[in-house]
């Protein structure tokens, strides 16, 4: 399974998100901003498969996140979430050109089916 940074601002939905992607066998990093998740990158040994980033966050938004993250590692995936879907039409503009973007709310088996999906592609 993948190996997968996750950046979510939100305590309780970065946990949650964590444990179903846990329980469906990939491994995950969790972060709490897209300051911690740059310092995540460069620091994992091996580095990662997917980085899941939650667009709207303080400090270094997901996009920042994403696009710094893309010149550091150029083969990983990256997969957005967001409640925001004026944030979601947008993100195009400035995220990582292959990106994928789910929009909240989501059932958490879509959220599963949707990591498998791109790291099937890759």
């Amino acid at each position: 399974m993948a190996r997968i940074l996750l950046a979510e601002d939100d305590d309780s939905m970065r946990d949650f998100l964590a444990k179903a992607l846990e329980r469906a066998g990939h491994e995950v990093d969790s972060v709490a901003d897209g300051e911690e998740g740059l310092t995540a990158l460069g620091e994992a040994p091996g580095g990662y498969d997917l980085l899941l980033t939650d667009i709207v966050m303080p400090g270094v938004d997901g996009i920042e996140l994403a696009r710094r993250a893309a010149e550091i590692d150029p083969r990983l995936k990256i997969m957005f979430i967001t409640g925001f879907a004026a944030v979601a039409l947008n993100a195009g503009a400035n995220a990582p050109a292959q990106a994928k973007v789910l929009s909240k709310p989501f059932h958490l088996r879509d959220l599963v089916n949707e990591v498998a999906r791109v790291m099937e592609a890759a």
